[in-house]
């Protein structure tokens, strides 16, 4: 019996903290049962911090050596790790972003004020042509994140049909006149993020019903289908999950899942250099529990849903610490304080719920809080952390024991080069 799961991850890998020693490990890849996907490995690039402008995009005019305005550097070190899915435009910037202030020429496009993280003013310069290009560039799947909380139904359908529309249609002939000829290919399509919170403040049942009217309108084009994702829960919110598979379970491709280890969401998270043991203790921990957070919502999913259509969308997970140098929101984090041992422990903790299928994932991109934040320490903008997804390239397709869990480190190993991550770069 199979059972889907698409991860992915708000992280930043940390490879500076591995130790230098030699050490011995065992993959028995001849033992392995199911099929660990390599969208396990996938990104995430929100509009946050310096994700986008400065560490993705800089601009064809940049004095930063750049690739068609996208950093240098920074696209090197993607196409070099085989991204496999790219998520945009978020997170909660999704559901108060409108696209069609991303296209046509970047010296007309209205500025926008983003009001999820920091009230940074941005210039709409990276918007759906630059996403999907650079999609292409990399050879990845598309992810795009509608807008439910503070968009329309025609809006959304509009920007599906601008997308991926080959016919002489309203907003294929503007895409054209836009540069772009031919349609791009999106699989996957998040209708809403995170409703139960920044997404709209919606209940479950509020949040189903408007699933199912936009859901309706977002008709597939001729050679694309949409891969359509529900938002889902926040950690133990197990009934959001049970009412969203009982209302609209037959109309969803996959249901997302989101999971921090934060002290807190109002006020302090904590800060991000000063902890006692007690605090990091209880972050390891936290970080642990994903599993049977996933257990558990796998069960409801599996009593009403037995034939397994619905994939479980783990799209956000991480840490999320305060930043003494910064305003509140904004979203860049100084130290790396639990990324290391984050990393190791979240992903087995997540794959053994899936013993009994194949593991289907995708994953968020690193640059969220601080990796690819342009510094004179750092002129090539990337950080140490990820070098650890150059270990894995060869990952994609390996095979899981559900039985001696041949993925397991080593004795004595470091716990700190697995290839996963947390969100507080």
């Amino acid at each position: 019996m199979h059972y889907n799961y698409f991860l992915s991850a708000a992280f930043a890998l940390c490879a500076s903290q591995v130790s230098a020693e030699s050490i011995k490990a065992t993959l028995k890849t001849d033992q392995g049962k199911n099929t660990i996907n390599r969208e396990i490995y996938g990104q995430f690039a929100e509009h946050l911090g310096s994700c986008i402008y400065g560490g993705l995009w800089v601009g064809e005019n940049s004095p930063i050596p750049n690739i068609n305005g996208y950093r240098k550097d920074v696209f090197e070190a993607l196409k070099d790790l085989n991204v496999p899915v790219l998520r945009w435009p978020g997170g909660c910037f999704a559901d108060d972003y409108h696209w069609m202030d991303g296209i046509g020429p970047r010296d007309k496009r209205p500025s926008l004020r983003n009001n999820t993280w920091g009230g940074t003013i941005e210039d709409n310069s990276f918007g759906t042509h630059e996403f999907l290009n650079l999609c292409e560039m990399l050879g990845c799947e598309p992810y795009v994140s509608g807008n439910v909380g503070s968009g329309t139904v025609k809006e959304m359908a509009q920007w599906v049909e601008y997308m991926t529309s080959n016919e002489d249609t309203p907003m294929a002939r503007l895409r054209r006149q836009n540069g772009r000829d031919k349609a791009w290919h999106v699989k996957y399509f998040g209708i809403g993020n995170e409703a139960w919170g920044c997404g709209g403040n919606m209940t479950p049942e509020y949040y189903s019903d408007e699933f199912r009217k936009f859901n309706t309108y977002l008709r597939d084009q001729p050679g694309n289908h949409l891969y359509r994702i529900g938002s889902g829960a926040s950690d133990s919110d197990y009934k959001w999950t049970s009412v969203l598979m009982d209302r609209i379970g037959e109309r969803m491709n996959g249901v997302s899942l989101h999971y921090y280890t934060a002290a807190g969401w109002n006020g302090s998270k904590g800060s991000a250099i000063k902890f006692d043991n007690d605090q990091y203790y209880w972050a390891l921990g936290k970080c642990l529990e994903i599993e049977e957070v996933i257990k558990k919502h796998k069960a409801i999913m599996d009593e009403k849903d037995p034939n397994h259509r619905v994939d479980l969308v783990v799209d956000e997970w991480g840490t999320w610490w305060d930043d003494h140098r910064r305003p509140p929101l904004s979203a860049e984090c100084p130290a790396r304080r639990f990324c290391g041992f984050s990393l190791p422990r979240r992903f087995p903790s997540s794959y053994r719920p899936c013993e009994d299928g194949e593991y289907r994932t995708g994953c968020q991109r690193t640059a969220i809080h601080d990796s690819y934040r342009p510094r004179r320490h750092r002129p090539h903008g990337t950080h140490p952390n990820l070098l650890c997804f150059q270990d894995v390239r060869s990952f994609p397709g390996c095979h899981l024991s559900a039985h001696d869990n041949s993925l397991r480190h080593h004795e004595g190993a470091p716990r700190v080069f697995h290839p996963y991550g947390c969100s507080e770069g």
